[in-house]
């Protein structure tokens, strides 16, 4: 995981949540699918991070999922500052929380032929990205969402499938269940 996430996890800790097995269990009322959208799944040959990043946000806009999307984008260069949201095995997990968003969202960007680099701490070129956004005063929901899809993602045989998924219902099947 990233250290930001650590740092969250750490934070929510301070909050009380002392028994992370509670915190982090599978929380039958989560599913990443239900984040989940056909039209947000973006099969891309992007020539950078940023042109990554840019080409998800242009489809988020696109399909009205952003109130400002240059704000969300500033937002998820920002957090890409602080910490790179590379988290290993060729996954990267771009997030922004604002305070004017009602509900959470993914965009997926898969990126065909060759990684991007991400600096991750695996060295691993990012070829799946997950790109969170949603409401700053949700932080639990939040963790739990990211706890969700990092348990999926570590499955090397979802990401492999991932990468050979021809559209976006076969992208979403993959998450079924988790």
């Amino acid at each position: 995981m990233g250290l930001a996430i650590l740092a969250r996890i750490n934070h929510q800790i301070s909050l009380g949540f002392s028994d992370l097995r509670n915190f982090f269990k599978r929380d039958s009322t989560l599913a990443i699918s239900d984040y989940l959208n056909e039209d947000l799944v973006l099969f891309m040959q992007a020539n950078n991070r940023d042109d990554a990043l840019n080409r998800l946000v242009s489809l988020l806009e696109e399909k009205k999922k952003l109130q400002d999307s240059k704000r969300f984008y500033q937002a998820i260069l920002e957090r890409e500052k602080i910490v790179p949201t590379a988290i290993g095995l060729g996954v990267a997990v771009p997030h922004a929380k604002l305070h004017s968003y009602k509900d959470f969202f993914i965009a997926v960007g898969i990126q065909v032929q060759h990684g991007l680099e991400w600096d991750a701490l695996d060295g691993i070129a990012v070829q799946l990205i997950f790109m969170i956004g949603g409401p700053d005063n949700r932080q639990t929901e939040y963790l739990r969402i990211l706890s969700h899809l990092t348990m999926a993602v570590k499955n090397k045989e979802r990401r492999k499938k991932l990468l050979k998924c021809h559209c976006a219902k076969e992208v979403i099947e993959m998450f079924n269940g988790c």
